[in-house]
């Protein structure tokens, strides 16, 4: 009986490390793509944010730049703006706040400071069939 305990015991032991392992190295990858998506808005790199973003990906913004509305941009319209230099191409610091990881959907929440202004953005990603991870909505607030 005693033996049975111990190997219940360990058995639950190995379980807990190799989940833990495995979210750690969710997490890591995780944070590796928000980086990446990060320095390429930084650059301008429309190819670059063209592979990191899904291809439903969606800006959600709320009430933003004086508006009393929601607006929702597609892909397509954010890479214009990259492309077109109205938005990007200024560096920025970036800070992980916190994620959380949900099966292969995943949330982020993002501190970006630059000189112009502080955006806290809530980012959610999904995980493709080939474990990658892209980005599928950024809805940000710009802190004044």
């Amino acid at each position: 009986m005693r033996n049975f305990k111990l190997v219940t015991i360990l058995c639950c032991l190995i379980t807990s490390i190799t989940a833990c392992s495995a979210q750690t190295n969710e997490t890591k990858s995780i944070e590796k793509v928000i980086h990446e998506f990060s320095k390429a808005g930084d650059d301008s790199d429309v190819n670059k944010l063209d592979d990191l973003l899904d291809d439903n990906f969606r800006i959600i913004m709320n009430r933003m730049f004086g508006s009393k509305k929601v607006a929702i941009m597609p892909k397509s319209g954010y890479l214009k703006k990259i492309k077109s230099k109205e938005w990007g191409g200024y560096s920025r610091t970036t800070t992980i706040e916190h994620i959380v990881i949900n099966g292969n959907s995943a949330t982020a929440k993002v501190t970006h400071v630059s000189k112009k202004a502080t955006m806290i953005s809530l980012i959610v990603l999904v995980q493709g069939d080939n474990n990658e991870w892209k980005l599928i909505s950024d809805t940000p607030f710009f802190k004044k």
